[in-house]
């Protein structure tokens, strides 16, 4: 079993915890990468989110060697035979223990901004990881949450190693583990997405949850990873939305042939769209699996349809209107869906370098106001975009960055991209 992402494990990893809703747990996830996938299992079960802070202790001229672990609330939990094997005086080991507390310190205070630790007595706490490779750490999560007073340990991961796994299963009340591939050498190998988890997403995603559990207005902004569901329901796509608070309209990002929502050029042009005040989804259009296949990259129809897809998904998620930001093929996609009736209305539509010419007879059903930006050096798409413009019989402009070729990697190019799609979606959102 691979995972798409963290994402799509805790979701996936939800429906195998749904019978525990009704304990009211509390779900723990280990920072750092633990806690995206929390998130979603804690989100499934309408549960309280927080992060459980653990702290090896090791041995002073062998850090590796962990004689024990500290956690929040003065938990300790020593390996006396370990103490006793390193022969290392109690000095020693309480200038480590000491040393580790201040690092714990920080961490809540950077991970919670201030909240309270969530009390754990008489609960369930279903403890998180994206996966165990030693077990060592979540093992001493295990102990820390038990030692805080959990009535019951639940410890849920997406994969683990056979003998990790079967180990785990004599520690914990309840062992929930999605995959046990007997050829395992890393956790990352199973995913698709491993890309690190950063600190400023831990505690996005604790106050998402807390945001959620005191009913927040869900008109507030908010950010984080996706899971989106196409092809009714059999393929799953990768994304990232950033919603700022009060965002008039939201652009989805239509990557290119060979691109994805992690190109730096498309996240570029989001972030100059997030200053404005604009939501953005970035999201591929392909599984890593189904790029392998050049001939999908080309698909402009299938692609279209995709996209269109997710604009209905994402209507059902957010109430403002949607544009379409495309390159490359992928503006032949956001221009092919821009025509389609199930897509509903699209409010705007920019192609940067893009292909218009592969969305066809398209081109002359779409009604949405239409940008078409190209660089002065990209001759043949600069000339298939004149072309494509003379077939559109929307509201549209050739807009042509001077000396750019056409991935606008020139000084100031991208800059002069994202300033024409800002003005070009304000104007049309009416912002």
């Amino acid at each position: 079993m691979r995972f798409i992402d963290r994402v799509d494990a805790g979701r996936r990893l939800a429906e195998r915890v749904g019978h525990l809703r009704g304990e009211r747990p509390v779900v723990l996830g280990l920072p750092r990468g633990g806690v995206p996938v929390a998130f979603e299992v804690a989100h499934a079960l309408g549960a309280p989110l927080d992060v459980v802070l653990v702290r090896k202790l090791g041995v002073p001229y062998h850090r590796e060697l962990g004689f024990g672990a500290i956690g929040e609330g003065g938990v300790r939990v020593i390996r006396d035979d370990i103490v006793r094997m390193s022969r290392v005086d109690d000095d020693d080991l309480a200038e480590v223990e000491r040393a580790e507390e201040t690092e714990l310190a920080r961490r809540a205070e950077q991970f919670r901004e201030g909240r309270e630790r969530i009390p754990l007595e008489g609960r369930t706490a279903i403890v998180v990881d994206d996966g165990i490779a030693t077990g060592a750490t979540a093992a001493a999560a295990c102990q820390v949450v038990r030692a805080q007073g959990a009535e019951r340990v639940v410890l849920a991961v997406p994969v683990a190693p056979p003998d990790a796994a079967a180990a785990f299963r004599g520690e914990v009340d309840e062992l929930v583990c999605l995959s046990t591939p007997p050829a395992f050498s890393a956790v990352g190998e199973w995913y698709h997405d491993f890309t690190q988890t950063t600190d400023e997403e831990v505690v996005e995603l604790l106050q998402r949850n807390a945001a959620e559990a005191a009913g927040d207005n869900p008109g507030e902004a908010h950010s984080g990873p996706l899971s989106i569901p196409v092809d009714d329901g059999t393929v799953t796509l990768a994304g990232d939305l950033t919603m700022p608070a009060g965002a008039p309209g939201l652009v989805v990002f239509a990557h290119g042939s060979g691109s994805s929502r992690l190109s730096p050029r498309n996240r570029a042009v989001a972030r100059a769209l997030n200053d404005a005040g604009l939501g953005t989804l970035l999201f591929d259009l392909l599984t890593p699996l189904e790029e392998n296949d050049r001939a999908n990259v080309f698909a402009v129809g299938p692609l279209a349809r995709r996209l269109t897809e997710v604009t209905r998904w994402l209507r059902r998620r957010e109430t403002v209107p949607v544009c379409y930001f495309g390159a490359s093929t992928g503006a032949a996609a956001a221009l092919w869906a821009a025509a389609d009736p199930e897509a509903g209305d699209i409010a705007a539509v920019v192609s940067r370098g893009g292909r218009p010419d592969l969305a066809g007879e398209r081109l002359a059903e779409v009604t949405s106001p239409t940008l078409l930006i190209v660089g002065g050096r990209d001759d043949v798409v600069l000339d298939l975009n004149r072309r494509a413009a003379q077939q559109l019989r929307c509201d549209n402009e050739l807009a042509v960055v001077p000396d750019a070729t056409h991935l606008f990697e020139e000084p100031g190019a991208l800059e002069s991209v994202a300033d024409l799609a800002r003005d070009w979606f304000t104007r049309h959102l009416g912002t």
